[in-house]
């Protein structure tokens, strides 16, 4: 069975109207707004800002030069940076012009996975390598040079989001979306991870747990004055295994998948163990975070029962809420389209707005040691931000005027 989500249009428009008329009366489709091919030097400070943000170690929970860096680059840019602190040392970054109040949000996330590696460019292959070099300051620098070119286009019109970490859980996301000085007008937001230059029209959701199985240690050679607790999570992850068949699937998304990501358990190998830990990932392609909660407590019933009747427990500890599948709007001409199995800050979002997901490089060398894109591809990541912008207003305006029709008519 295939989930979608609806969303309610917005009741307002308040700038993108003007912008629009500005573009047309500006230019034509196909002009200096959308080149094939990037001026040197364009390309030239996109290299140079690409290759700052990715020589700055950032791993989560250690933004904090990074985004000094950024704030600073982009008030020398003419830009107004606010901070908002996520935690201690850890901020958001929330980037305007003359209004703070914008209809375009473009936002990453500047964080990134561990060990960091250096930042490499081969001039021989144009190939470019380092930690975030796609994932995702492969999106952030792009965004703000494309952003820089055509905010004047657009009446000023955009602003930029860049946010920590997304990484691991989305914390900086879910703190801009209910920070009390949050703007309020963006109606379109344009998300930047690596999507081998595709729109994306949605992505699986998450649910993370933790299954924890207790015993009874004892000597190994006398295993049945304790309880172990290895056996205990051995038998869950077997029903868990034989669950993993009839979890919920969709047309468009595929199979829910559950990933044993992380197992331990014991101390020695001559002790019978006390606990076990499992972390498991699952990732939803239909259905809700509730149903699949249900599932696997159901799954998970017979083997706590057996293990306290011996003496021992098993229990499961959720992660957080997790969410659905989430649909993301696709409906911009010109590009091609996919669905991905990763998660985004997108659903950290909330709010009535357009969504769109796009950035250079792919998810299957991202969190790798051999992390790394093309130079073309950063390069057509500024026309293609560029192209989606004017692309996206558009569409939108076409929707309120036709919103604006029906209501004339009722």
């Amino acid at each position: 069975m295939l989930f979608t989500t609806q969303k309610m249009l917005p009741r307002t428009l308040p700038i993108l109207s003007l912008a629009i008329g500005a573009l047309a009366a500006i230019t034509p489709p196909q002009t200096a707004l959308e080149p094939t091919v990037l001026d040197p030097s364009t390309s030239k400070d996109l290299l140079h800002l690409h290759r700052k943000l990715v020589e700055i170690e950032s791993i989560t929970e250690n933004e904090k030069h990074a985004g000094e860096w950024l704030a600073k680059y982009l008030r020398a840019h003419d830009w107004t940076v606010e901070r908002q602190e996520v935690y201690k040392d850890r901020y958001n970054l929330l980037a305007y012009g003359s209004t703070r109040e914008t209809t375009i949000l473009l936002s990453s996330h500047i964080d990134v996975v561990p060990p960091y590696w250096p930042y490499y460019y081969n001039e021989t292959t144009d190939i470019i390598s380092g930690r975030g070099s796609v994932d995702a300051k492969g999106s952030v620098a792009p965004m703000i040079i494309a952003a820089q070119g055509i905010r004047g286009h657009l009446q000023d019109d955009i602003s930029l989001l860049f946010v920590v970490g997304e990484e691991t859980g989305g914390d900086g996301m879910r703190a801009f979306s209910d920070w009390d000085k949050r703007p309020s007008s963006h109606e379109i937001v344009i998300f930047g991870e690596p999507t081998e230059a595709k729109l994306v029209c949605g992505h699986k959701g998450m649910l993370g747990f933790s299954v924890k199985a207790t015993g009874k240690a004892a000597h190994s050679g006398y295993p049945w004055l304790g309880v172990s607790a290895n056996d205990i999570m051995v038998q869950a992850l077997g029903e868990l295994l034989k669950l993993r068949e009839h979890l919920p699937w969709s047309t468009k998304y595929g199979n829910t998948t559950m990933n044993f990501g992380r197992i331990q358990g014991g101390v020695a190998a001559n002790v019978v163990a006390e606990t076990a830990t499992a972390n498991i990932a699952t990732r939803l392609a239909a259905g809700t975070p509730d149903l699949v909660r249900g599932q696997i407590l159901e799954a998970l019933k017979g083997v706590k029962a057996a293990a306290q009747k011996e003496g021992g427990d098993l229990d499961v500890q959720w992660g957080g809420e997790g969410y659905g599948v989430v649909d993301i709007n696709c409906d911009i001409e010109g590009f091609e389209t996919m669905t991905v199995n990763y998660g985004t800050d997108v659903p950290n979002l909330s709010g009535d707005h357009k969504r769109y997901l796009y950035g250079p490089g792919s998810i299957f060398v991202a969190h790798s040691d051999h992390e790394a894109l093309k130079r073309k591809e950063l390069e057509q990541a500024v026309l293609d931000y560029r192209r989606l912008i004017l692309k996206a207003t558009e569409v939108r305006q076409k929707e309120r005027q036709l919103q604006d029709k029906e209501q004339l008519e009722l």
